[in-house]
């Protein structure tokens, strides 16, 4: 023990780390909400393999909502003591299956996913939202903002033909109020197709925002397939 400690001190020191650690860890500037297109993650190299649920619906899924910062960097896996839970969100399940619908192989039910975007994601965002508020949020999100429709709306259908990248942007910038981030992947001839949408969300976790940055991940042409799903 220094000269200039006490049993007393001490005795806080933990709760001082723990809070300080806490603090840091939730500290972002914006959330990414992410929806992919499960056409495209089927239609790629690695194929996919349904869930143990059956085929998902033809309509984009949730693939996270990720805490993230103003200059790109984002924290991630926050809270190791915070483990994903399936018994906190029983009552979200049946809409995370239909809405949150896992694609990697082998199939499953979805909870590796979940567990996944929970644990790497959601515990960088608990001073906001705690585990069921997380799933909860994200499924109000995606039924907000209906990207399937807004594109369908525009003319923009998932029909396997190539649609410039520009008119899904402004279909979706109209649709929303705000510009989203665009991902593509290939398909198995070295097509690029729409994969991902990026849409920001303010630190509440309840309003859409302008994004600050956008992923690095982008296309490499101008004119994108919508494959059919």
């Amino acid at each position: 023990m220094t000269r200039n400690s006490s049993p007393r001190s001490l005795l806080f020191l933990p709760l001082l780390l723990s809070t300080l650690c806490t603090i840091t860890a939730q500290s972002f500037d914006f959330f990414y909400f992410v929806q992919q297109w499960p056409g495209s993650y089927c239609d790629s190299r690695r194929s996919c393999c349904y869930p143990t649920s059956g085929k998902p619906a033809s309509d984009f899924g949730i693939h996270g909502l990720w805490p993230n910062n103003n200059d790109g960097s984002y924290p991630s896996n926050c809270d190791p003591d915070s483990p994903y839970d399936p018994s906190q969100i029983k009552d979200l399940l049946s809409s995370m299956k239909a809405n949150w619908p896992t694609l990697a192989c082998p199939s499953s039910d979805g909870s590796e996913f979940w567990s996944h975007e929970w644990e790497k994601h959601g515990t960088c965002s608990e001073s906001i939202l705690d585990q069921h508020s997380y799933f909860e949020t994200s499924l109000q999100l995606k039924k907000q903002t209906n990207l399937l429709q807004i594109l369908e709306d525009a003319g923009i259908h998932p029909d396997g033909e190539l649609y410039s990248l520009n008119s899904i942007r402004s279909a979706i910038s109209d649709g929303i109020g705000y510009t989203p981030g665009i991902e593509c992947n290939v398909d198995e001839s070295g097509n690029s197709q729409l994969f991902q949408v990026y849409l920001c969300v303010d630190t509440s976790a309840t309003n859409l925002t302008d994004c600050p940055v956008y992923p690095r991940s982008k296309c490499s042409s101008s004119s994108i397939e919508f494959p059919s799903f």
